[in-house]
C-alpha cells in the first residue's frame, strides 16, 4: 500500500483526499498546521461546470436547493452610472446535473470533511522541513516525523511546503490589487437582477455581486488597484489595522455612492499575491491548487481549479501519467484569460472604455468565441 501525505487541508487537499479514500492501494494523511479547517462564513466562491461535474463523482448531488444558487447570466454595468453594458448567458454551458453554482466557500469545506474520515486528518502539524531522495520523502514536523511514498502540498498562496523544496524560487508577487469582501443586503440594488451575478466595471476596480442560497444577502467581492510597498506587503496584520481599512474605504468613497459604501457587511481586505512562474517538483512530490499556481480573481476560476487540478493529479498517480505536463498548458491558457480581464474590467482611459463596451456587447453574443474563451474552460 502507497502511503500519501497530504499538506493543507484546503479545497484541493479534501478533494483529492475523496477521490483516494476508497482506492485500496493507496493510505491518505491530510496534515493542517492549524487546529481545525477554517469554515469562515459570508465568503462566497464561483463554481463552473467543470468542477461541478468533479464534484458530483464524490456526491454533491446531494446539496440542497437552500444551501447553493445557480446564476444563469453574468450582466455587465458601469460603476459610474450604474448603467447595463450587456449580458452573458453562462447557462449555455450547463448540463442537467452540471450548473454554474455560487455558495458560500465553508459549505463546500463542510461538504468536502464530511466525505472523508475524520480521523485521516491531524490538526496542528506545522511543517519544518522535508527531506527526500529518489525511494522516500520524510516529513518533518514540530512534533513527530513521518515517511511517505508520495507528497502531496496543498497549503495555498503562501506555501510553506512548496517554500521548503524550492528554496523560494517560486515566491507570489503582489500584483497591486486589493480584495475586498464582504455582504450587502438586496434591498440596496434596485435595478439589478438578483438573480445573475452583476459584475461592475470602472476605472482601477472592478466588482461583483451574487447570490450564493435563496437568503436576504448578496455575496460581495471588489478588487481595487493598490500599491504597497516592500514591507506593507509583508506585514499580514496590516490587512486588519484600522487606520488601514479606513484608508481603503476612503478610496472606495471615491469609486462607489456612500450610501452603498455604507451597506456594506462583514468587510475583510485581502492582498493579492499571484505565481509569477511555475515550480516542476522532485520526483513523487506534487503541488495543487494555489501552491501549484495562483491566479488572478478576474475569471473566477480559483476555486474550480484547485477541484480540477486535484481531479487531474488523481488520475495521473492512477495512470502513471506526467501530472506537470498535463497541468501546465492549462494553466497558462486560465492565467493568460484572468490577466486580461482584470486588464480590460479597469480601463480608465473613456475612449478605451467606449471601445471595451462596443467589444463585451458583441462578443457575448459571438457563439464562436464564447466556445473558444469559456467553452475550452467550462466544459474540460
Amino acid at each position: 500500500m502507497k502511503k500519501i501525505a497530504i499538506i493543507g487541508a484546503g479545497i484541493s487537499g479534501l478533494y483529492i483526499a475523496n477521490l483516494f479514500k476508497d482506492h485500496k492501494d493507496y493510505q491518505v494523511t491530510i496534515y493542517e498546521k492549524r487546529n481545525s479547517i477554517e469554515m469562515e462564513e459570508g465568503y462566497g466562491i464561483q463554481l463552473s461546470v467543470n468542477s461541478v461535474k468533479l464534484l458530483n463523482k464524490i456526491g454533491f448531488t446531494s446539496f440542497t436547493e437552500e444551501e447553493k444558487f445557480n446564476p444563469k447570466k453574468i450582466d455587465f454595468y458601469e460603476i459610474k452610472n450604474s448603467k447595463k453594458i450587456c449580458d452573458l448567458d453562462i447557462s449555455k454551458f450547463n448540463s442537467e446535473d452540471c450548473k454554474y453554482t455560487t455558495l458560500n466557500r465553508s459549505k463546500l469545506l463542510q461538504f468536502l470533511k464530511k466525505q472523508i474520515n475524520e480521523d485521516i486528518i491531524k490538526y496542528n502539524h506545522n511543517i519544518e522541513q522535508i527531506v527526500y531522495d529518489k525511494d522516500s520523502i520524510k516529513l518533518i514536523f514540530d512534533k513527530n516525523n513521518i515517511t511517505c511514498d508520495y507528497l502531496i502540498i496543498s497549503d495555498g498562496v503562501f506555501s510553506k511546503g512548496k517554500l521548503l523544496i524550492s528554496t523560494n524560487k517560486s515566491k507570489p508577487i503582489y500584483n497591486d490589487t486589493i480584495a475586498i469582501r464582504g455582504t450587502i443586503s438586496r434591498e440596496n440594488f434596485q435595478n439589478i437582477n438578483e438573480e445573475n451575478i452583476s459584475l461592475f466595471l470602472g476605472p482601477n476596480f472592478h466588482y461583483v455581486v451574487y447570490p450564493i442560497n435563496n437568503d436576504k444577502n448578496l455575496n460581495f467581492i471588489g478588487i481595487l488597484k493598490h500599491k504597497l510597498n516592500s514591507n506593507e506587503q509583508e506585514n499580514y496584520n496590516l490587512f486588519t489595522e484600522s487606520y488601514f481599512i479606513k484608508n481603503i474605504k476612503f478610496k472606495l468613497s471615491q469609486k462607489v455612492s456612500q450610501s452603498f459604501l455604507e451597506s456594506l457587511q462583514n468587510i475583510k481586505l485581502f492582498p493579492i499575491f499571484v505565481s509569477k512562474n511555475l515550480y516542476n517538483p522532485p520526483k513523487n512530490i506534487f503541488l495543487i491548487g494555489d501552491a501549484f499556481f495562483a491566479f488572478s480573481p478576474s475569471f473566477a476560476q480559483g476555486a474550480s481549479q484547485s477541484i480540477e487540478g486535484a481531479n487531474e493529479l488523481y488520475e495521473c498517480l492512477i495512470n502513471n501519467n506526467n501530472f506537470y505536463d498535463i497541468r501546465l498548458k492549462r494553466v497558462k491558457m486560465i492565467n493568460s484569460r484572468s490577466n486580461f480581464n482584470q486588464f480590460a474590467f479597469h480601463l480608465s482611459n473613456p475612449i478605451m472604455i467606449i471601445f471595451r463596451n462596443i467589444f463585451l456587447k458583441l462578443l457575448t453574443k459571438n457563439r464562436k468565441f464564447l466556445e473558444s474563451y469559456l467553452g475550452k474552460i467550462y466544459k474540460s
